[in-house]
């Protein structure tokens, strides 16, 4: 047991290694690939594709044909889990946008506001190919877009992905797809080359080169969030079962070797049960090289003196994933507020959301759920404002705007402020 720099936690476990820190710098090549694919188009990313996914390819777009084999090439019961994951995602993400209303009031006599909810016009969504064939990855970022009513989404996954994610991306929706990855794919989104459209938004998870290559392109084309190295959390009390919790922080670690995986919880015993059950069940789980990589790395165990600093310590991690496992999970799940998608009791496992339940698993990590929360359908609609006055509402807002204009200095601010109301009183004499 060591003492944390956080008060009232202990580790029983200490991550080895920070995740952030161990964000290798990529800065600088990422802006070389941007600025070459920007420049050059097609020509830079046939050049980077062979060099970083030994590709040879000529044509980036997926045809009608190739995905119409994909999908016949596509294990029957796949295409039904797939089509069932879709149904989900879409039933949720039609909720969502119902309530997402547009609004008109009138806020004075005469002064009308509102707004109106506009779906984006083209968004790109970036599907990572990854060690597994993770169908679920295009469902999170497309299935939202198209209920949205954007009017166009491209998806770019890498050349090398398995032939039925090309699959999941068409059962998803996606009017367009290429074989483009990593920075090179987000920069010809961004900007656009001769085959590959530019989007309005980029939306999807990735490596640390495409979350560094969303970052830089952020401004003329936006992007759903930076999002690094997965994360799973178990807050938990005496009640915890220690297999059960070790066996959804393992399920989260075979993801990647730089996942970060942890359980905070009151109760020292049950603590050092899950330490013990995580190096048994590492000796079976096939996954175990990479599962077993993150968990020495970047694996904790914490034990809070209260429940008071657990919650705490629970809104300092904002963990990606964050399960509930306590004596009244439901009430307890209402005194948290930072995380990226909230699982309420040992019932709800992560591995639902991920694959097929119905809630997005593109979700904020390294501390950004403390301001946002994941990729839902409201990510694909703008609310733009309007408003509009009659003479009445003139006459309520004229005379301080002009004054305020005036008192600022802004004498062209004050004439148009004033112009309106002059040319009303001029009429009525």
């Amino acid at each position: 047991m060591t003492n944390s720099p956080f008060p009232g936690v202990t580790y029983v476990k200490a991550p080895e290694r920070s995740s952030i820190s161990d964000n290798a710098p990529v800065e600088t090549l990422v802006a070389e690939i941007i600025a070459n694919v920007r420049a050059n188009g097609d020509k830079a990313v046939r050049e980077y594709s062979a060099k970083f996914d030994k590709s040879d390819i000529d044509v980036f777009e997926v045809t009608p044909a190739e995905r119409e084999a994909a999908l016949a090439e596509l294990d029957p019961q796949t295409r039904r889990d797939t089509e069932f994951a879709i149904e989900n995602v879409r039933k949720f993400a039609q909720a969502q946008l119902a309530t997402i209303l547009p609004l008109e009031v009138e806020t004075l006599p005469g002064v009308h506001m509102g707004h109106r909810v506009i779906p984006i016009h083209r968004v790109g969504c970036y599907v990572p190919g990854g060690r597994y064939p993770l169908l679920s990855a295009p469902i999170m970022t497309i299935v939202p877009a198209k209920v949205a009513g954007v009017d166009e989404v491209i998806a770019c996954l890498p050349p090398n992905a398995h032939k039925a994610m090309i699959a999941g991306c068409h059962l998803s929706g996606a009017d367009r797809i290429f074989r483009i990855g990593g920075a090179q794919a987000i920069a010809a989104m961004a900007y656009g080359t001769e085959t590959v459209p530019a989007v309005n938004k980029i939306v999807g998870p990735g490596n640390a080169f495409v979350n560094e290559a969303k970052r830089q392109v952020f401004g003329p084309v936006g992007i759903d969030q930076l999002a690094g190295p997965s994360e799973i959390f178990v807050v938990a009390d005496k009640t915890g079962d220690a297999e059960m919790i070790a066996t959804d922080l393992l399920a989260q670690a075979e993801h990647d070797i730089r996942t970060r995986v942890g359980l905070i919880t009151t109760d020292k015993a049950l603590a050092e049960a899950v330490l013990k059950e995580v190096e048994a069940q590492l000796q079976t789980l096939s996954t175990a090289n990479t599962a077993r990589e993150a968990w020495i790395n970047y694996g904790e165990i914490t034990v809070c003196e209260d429940e008071a600093a657990m919650i705490a310590y629970s809104d300092l991690i904002a963990a990606e994933h964050l399960q509930v496992h306590t004596a009244d999970a439901q009430a307890f799940a209402k005194k948290l507020r930072n995380y990226g998608s909230l699982f309420i009791g040992e019932l709800a496992s992560v591995v639902y959301s991920d694959k097929c339940s119905g809630t997005n698993h593109t979700l904020p990590t390294m501390g950004a759920g403390a301001y946002t929360g994941g990729l839902w359908v409201g990510a694909y609609v703008k609310i733009a404002t309007h408003q509009w006055l009659d003479e009445e509402g003139v006459k309520q807002v004229a005379p301080p705007a002009a004054r305020q204009s005036a008192s600022e200095g802004l004498e062209g601010h004050r004439r148009a402020a004033q112009l309106r109301l002059d040319r009303m009183q001029a009429k009525a004499n």
